[in-house]
């Protein structure tokens, strides 16, 4: 069954009860891998069921281990995100592949698929920034060809943070 997008972050903002920090990263997230989804052609329903739930995680992470750290969040994250999809009433199917996404969203290597690498290279576009020091463009350049998975996220990485403004 396909599950709104909108229903996914009700459930999101609910989970992270005004944490609008949070809240808003998950939304920033989702709209880059909305971006990357047409020319990368993933599977809509399971890319945005990570984009939106990806950092669900970090609540319980924090609780457990007084830490957000990535490690944690890959733990903590698919317990949570199975019964928030569970409850939506999405396919077993595609559950087990979101939830196989968030344990893995800090780990490039574990999952091989197209669903993964738009996801993890949305996270990167709006993790960039505070990762690593977007001043240097010639490192900058480099960063992003060393990181991102997919060539739509280079492409819109270097439009976003390497172009000149009014270029």
């Amino acid at each position: 069954m396909d599950v709104t997008k909108e229903a996914l972050v009700r459930e999101m903002e609910s989970y992270f009860d005004g944490d609008t920090r949070r809240i808003d990263h998950a939304h920033r997230v989702t709209a880059y891998a909305e971006q990357l989804l047409g020319p990368e052609g993933g599977d809509y329903q399971i890319v945005i069921g990570a984009g939106v739930l990806h950092d669900i995680g970090i609540p319980e992470a924090v609780k457990k281990y007084g830490s957000p750290s990535g490690k944690y969040q890959e733990k903590e994250g698919p317990p949570i995100a199975r019964r928030i999809l569970t409850g939506l009433g999405l396919e077993p199917g595609q559950i087990d592949e979101i939830c196989e996404i968030i344990a893995h969203h800090h780990s490039p290597g574990k999952v091989d698929t197209r669903n993964f690498k738009i996801l993890y290279d949305a996270d990167w576009l709006v993790n960039l920034k505070s990762e690593h020091d977007i001043s240097d463009k010639a490192k900058l350049a480099g960063i992003i060809d060393r990181v991102f998975l997919t060539d739509s996220g280079r492409s819109l990485a270097r439009e976003t943070y390497l172009s000149e403004p009014g270029s």
